[in-house]
C-alpha cells in the first residue's frame, strides 16, 4: 500500500457494527493478519497455522456482543471479540480445555490455570453475568483514528442494555494490558510467566516486555448512559 492510498484509506469514515455470523471468514482473515502472528505466547511457541485457535476464537460471536469497525468500502478494520462469562452453580464441574493442537494445548492450560487461580465471581459476588473481552484487534494502517476506544464503548452500551456491570479481559500481552488501561481497566490478578511451570519447568519465555499475564477488568455503571 502506497503512502498516498494509506492516507486516504485513514480520511475514510467507518461504522461500529455487530459481528455476524456471516463475519466470520473476513475477522479471521483480519486476525491471521493482525493479531494471531504478534500474540506473544503464539510467536514463543511458534504456533503458526491453527485451526483449533481459529475456532476459540470464533466461538464467542455466538453470543451476540462482539462488534467490528467496517470503512466504507465494507472492509473490516478493527474488531472487538466479545463473550459472556455466567456464574457457575454450585454443582458445576471444572472441565479442562482440550484439542488435538500440542502447542495451542499449552496456551489453554495457562487459561485453565488463571481461571481455576482467580476466580472472577468471587471479586464480583452479586454479579451473575459478566462481560469477557477476548480479542481486540485493530488493521494496523487504520491505528490512532481511536477505534479501539470506540469498540469498546460500544460494548459498554451492550452492558448497559443488558444490566451488566463488569468488563473482564485477560492480556498475554504487555501492549495490549497498556491499551486497555488508557481505557480504564484495571488490573486484579497477575502472574508472571517465570512463575508458571509445568513439571518444575517454565512453559512460557516469550520475549521483553511481555512477563506476565493479567486479568484486567471494568465496572460500569447501568444506570448510566455514558460513562
Amino acid at each position: 500500500m502506497s503512502s498516498s492510498s494509506s492516507k486516504i484509506d485513514k480520511e475514510c469514515p467507518y461504522t461500529i457494527e455487530l459481528v455476524q455470523p456471516e463475519d466470520t471468514e473476513a475477522v479471521l482473515a483480519m486476525l491471521k493478519t493482525f493479531f494471531f502472528k504478534d500474540e506473544p505466547l503464539n510467536t514463543y511457541l511458534d504456533l503458526g497455522e491453527c485451526k483449533e485457535l481459529e475456532e476459540y476464537s470464533m466461538k464467542p460471536i455466538k453470543d451476540n456482543c462482539s462488534y467490528k469497525a467496517v470503512n466504507n468500502k465494507g472492509e473490516i478494520i478493527g474488531v472487538y471479540i466479545n463473550g459472556l462469562i455466567k456464574r457457575p452453580s454450585p454443582t458445576d464441574t471444572v472441565k479442562k480445555s482440550t484439542c488435538s493442537h500440542p502447542k495451542f494445548q499449552k496456551i489453554l492450560n495457562l487459561m485453565d490455570h488463571v481461571e481455576e487461580t482467580f476466580k472472577i465471581f468471587d471479586l464480583y459476588p452479586n454479579e451473575d453475568v459478566i462481560l469477557d473481552g477476548k480479542i481486540l484487534s485493530v488493521d494496523s494502517n487504520y491505528r490512532g483514528l481511536g477505534i479501539a476506544g470506540r469498540l469498546t464503548e460500544r460494548a459498554y452500551e451492550y452492558m448497559r442494555s443488558n444490566k451488566i456491570s463488569v468488563y473482564h479481559v485477560i492480556c498475554s500481552s504487555q501492549y495490549s494490558a497498556r491499551v486497555m488501561e488508557k481505557l480504564g481497566f484495571h488490573e486484579v490478578y497477575k502472574l508472571n510467566y517465570a512463575d508458571y511451570k509445568v513439571d518444575g519447568e517454565t512453559v512460557f519465555k516469550p520475549a521483553q516486555p511481555h512477563v506476565a499475564i493479567r486479568v484486567l477488568v471494568k465496572e460500569v455503571d447501568k444506570s448510566k448512559s455514558t460513562l
